[in-house]
């Protein structure tokens, strides 16, 4: 399988066949199983092998297959599959951090992560410093000779700053840390994370795995020794598994996320050109667009390829932009991304709604800025309904 490219992966990867020889992959809605003798039992306890199975929380075939193919699609040892991206997120932190601890992160964070860093993880000793992620000489700064770990994703969620993988890395290697990324908006489609000096990367498989709206999940990658090591052991016991039948779906997903992403991402950058400098909007933001500040940095680290989501800030504060989303017709009102449906989200009222007004106004987060997460539909119809809902605010 190392040999074959990424599409072949997507479709073949990790293939575990029952005696029947089916062709999709098997859904094993078990939660344990069955031993031929006691001695097995006790044996497969003290160290199960790569294809034997105790408990579901532990482990299962489905779930094992869905972490061997996004494994080969991100270049990683090994992964661990979990039940939400959140859930990716606080397992993989608090597996590898303890009282003492010191943590360097991206100011610009999903709310959620946010929430873990401030609010979870201080609770039990745990020192945290943001800083502004696209300043390298504020991580080279905040870096300590005690810092175990840094943590920012990769391309921020609403504003999209691209945080260069490969400087951050150096910096945080130089001192022992480790890096660890939330890769969900550069999509495991465009972004060597791991090739360019992660050691830790997290997906919301929610988003562009399953691509389809259907079921909650995420996935830890790293290597097999963190992954089986400091991961496993913490999410058994904690319960943040993923089912099998998620883990099927997911599958699923991932035999067509690579047509379906970069689809997403020409319909993107086609919007975001068609609609940058409207009188309506004080800001188009979009990765892929030669204005965006970090254009050379994406071009280097995802190919040129800007992702999946825009950001439009308009005229008008939040009235503008309800009347903006309310006037939709094509895309739905959703907090998700990286749907096959066009998604459009608030983040200052939803996703980010916790946060005080003034760290929104430090992120960007304005009051009339709209999260636009592009779907599959055809990109003319995208740009005429967004076009006329502008009229609207």
């Amino acid at each position: 399988m190392s040999n074959w490219k990424t599409r072949t992966n997507l479709v073949h990867g990790g293939i575990r066949r029952s005696q029947y020889n089916e062709v999709s992959e098997s859904i094993f809605l078990t939660q344990g199983f069955v031993y031929d003798n006691a001695e097995q039992a006790e044996a497969r306890f003290v160290q199960a092998g790569d294809d034997e199975f105790i408990y579901a929380r532990y482990g299962n075939p489905t779930v094992a297959m869905f972490e061997d193919r996004i494994a080969l699609l991100e270049g990683a040892e090994d992964a661990f599959a979990t039940a939400s991206g959140m859930a990716a997120v606080n397992g993989a932190l608090t597996s590898m951090l303890k009282a003492g601890d010191h943590v360097v992160a991206a100011r610009a964070l999903f709310g959620s992560c946010l929430y873990i860093l401030e609010d979870i993880l201080t609770r039990f000793g745990v020192e945290v410093t943001l800083v502004d992620g696209v300043d390298l000489a504020a991580w080279q700064a905040a870096v300590r000779e005690d810092t175990k770990l840094v943590f920012f994703e990769s391309m921020s969620n609403p504003t999209l700053e691209v945080i260069d993988i490969k400087a951050v890395s150096e910096i945080a290697h130089a001192v022992g840390a480790l890096v660890v990324i939330d890769n969900v908006f550069s999509t495991p489609v465009f972004s060597n994370a791991i090739e360019q000096g992660a050691d830790v990367v997290i997906y919301s498989a929610t988003k562009h795995i399953d691509g389809q709206g259907r079921t909650l999940g995420g996935v830890i990658l790293g290597t097999k020794e963190f992954i089986r090591g400091t991961v496993e052991p913490y999410m058994k016991h904690t319960g943040g598994s993923m089912s099998p039948f998620n883990a099927w779906v997911m599958l699923k997903g991932l035999e067509t996320i690579d047509l379906r992403v970069r689809a997403q991402a020409v319909s993107a950058l086609k919007l975001a050109e068609a609609l940058d400098g409207h009188p309506k909007l004080e800001r188009m933001i979009y990765p892929g667009l030669k204005t965006h500040a970090q254009n050379d940095l994406v071009q280097r680290q995802l190919g040129g390829k800007g992702g999946t989501v825009v950001s439009l800030d308009l005229k008008g504060g939040q009235e503008a932009a309800f009347r903006f989303l309310n006037a939709m017709e094509v895309a739905v009102i959703s907090n998700n991304l990286g749907d096959a449906k066009s998604i459009c989200t608030h983040p200052a009222t939803t996703t980010h709604q916790r946060l005080p007004d003034e760290q929104k106004a430090e992120l960007g987060i304005t009051p009339g800025l709209v999260r636009f997460s592009v779907g599959l539909e055809d990109a003319d119809d995208l740009i005429a309904d967004l076009l006329k809902a502008l009229e609207s605010a």
